[in-house]
């Protein structure tokens, strides 16, 4: 009853929409009138089409599976919904360090928002891959004049305005065709955001940000990570691997089928081969009938070990390379399906030398029980996004050194939008 009366007191639905290779998850929210927290007020998931390794590979297919889980979702919260946060991810993403430089304007020397703007915009001017398109500038940090590692130089006096910025970019191509893809289905686009950036939103606390911490989301077939330090972002990246693979390797180590390997991984699957005592056996013939054979859970659990040691192992040359291998004090969040896995926390303790736990959304307010779990985190962090985009306009103009690091869906996206609307307005 409060939900419904709740419902209909706002308009405003932030919608977050994680199109994932497994599976397609929409989470609602709302502002609360009553005290500006963020409510959760739907959340949908169902089988996902049409992709591989996180990108279009068959926009009808795709185009179903959204529209699938819009519908129902529409159905929970009881009106149409039009507008949503998207997350984007595959291995196609890069990321890269730049820096921009620009006299400050005034003649008093005081540096005002827009000097900070052209700042940022300058750092653009890099020489990006080709037919690919930047997707977020995120600002790091500023120096004025000869006065370096500065958060905020809004108000400051100085001649020379210099800043750093981490540039997160994505394929042309793979980025017209998930804009394509979500405009098909009626929705609008509120921005596209970096997936990973999403999960930062739900399950990083500041502090966490603040003493250094890598996120890493073990999705179905990709697996993404982002390094925070003293609140900015440090590095992003995409690897193509996933838990998918470890049901891959099951099978081939069992001799079986994916499926049977999938509800074995499900139901006993475990990363820590020491749980299992040497004799502890299951049945084939419990999952599959025309399967035979006893096999040792210990041997599937050192299946599952291996690789996500692999996995890890990737991020921590990652790490090595800027110089943050066992040196981020808030040590390692897991969040995405794959973290779901019993024992994955003492892995990832023992790899990469570092505290660990899991990315478990933060001061969460709803009486859905299914978005607390960690498969959500993407669409969840998404609808967060949003909701931090509403606060910065209701609390007037902020400094661009401030603002969330968004960027809009770029110029190819927005043709692709422009060319829709001129087709829905013939009909």
């Amino acid at each position: 009853m409060f939900l419904d009366k709740f419902i209909k007191t706002k308009e405003k639905i932030l919608l977050g929409l994680d199109i994932g290779t497994s599976h397609v998850r929409l989470v609602a929210g709302q502002l609360n009138p009553q005290n500006g927290s963020f409510y959760v007020v739907g959340a949908v998931e169902v089988p996902s089409e049409g992709l591989s390794k996180g990108t279009i590979v068959s926009i009808e297919d795709a185009v179903s599976a959204i529209s699938s889980a819009l519908e129902q979702l529409e159905r929970i919260i009881g009106f149409d919904l039009e507008r949503a946060y998207v997350g984007i991810s595959g291995a196609h993403i890069v990321t890269m360090a730049s820096r921009g430089v620009v006299a400050v304007s005034r003649p008093g020397g005081e540096i005002r928002e827009d000097d900070i703007e052209r700042a940022v915009n300058a750092s653009q001017a890099i020489a990006t891959p080709p037919n690919y398109e930047i997707l977020h500038v995120i600002p790091k940090l500023f120096a004025v004049d000869s006065q370096n590692n500065i958060k905020d130089p809004l108000g400051m006096t100085g001649v020379r305005l210099e800043v750093e910025t981490q540039i997160i970019q994505g394929l042309s191509a793979q980025v017209k065709n998930l804009t394509k893809t979500v405009f098909r289905t009626g929705l609008a686009i509120e921005d596209l955001i970096l997936a990973v950036l999403a999960d930062a939103e739900a399950c990083l606390t500041k502090r966490q940000k603040e003493l250094g911490v890598v996120l890493v989301n073990l999705g179905h077939s990709t697996t993404s990570f982002a390094v925070f330090e003293e609140g900015d972002i440090v590095t992003t990246g995409v690897l193509p691997v996933g838990s998918a693979h470890i049901t891959n390797d099951i099978a081939i180590g069992l001799r079986t089928s994916l499926d049977t390997a999938e509800n074995i991984k499900l139901e006993y699957g475990q990363a820590n081969p020491a749980t299992f005592g040497k004799k502890e056996e299951i049945d084939l013939a419990e999952f599959d009938e025309k399967e035979e054979g006893r096999i040792s859970l210990r041997y599937v659990a050192e299946i599952i070990e291996a690789r996500l040691q692999e996995i890890f192992e990737m991020i921590d040359k990652r790490l090595i390379a800027i110089d943050r291998s066992g040196l981020l004090p808030a040590g390692v969040v897991l969040t995405g399906g794959g973290a779901k896995l019993p024992g994955i926390v003492e892995v990832a303790k023992k790899e990469f030398r570092l505290p660990a736990s899991l990315g478990l959304p933060q001061n969460l307010h709803t009486a859905i029980d299914k978005v607390n779990d960690l498969s959500f985190t993407t669409a969840l962090g998404l609808a967060l996004w949003g909701y931090e985009l509403e606060k910065q306009k209701s609390g007037g103009e902020m400094s661009a050194a401030k603002r969330l690091p968004i960027k809009s869906v770029g110029a190819a996206a927005s043709r692709v939008k422009n060319v829709f609307k001129k087709l829905l307005a013939k009909f």
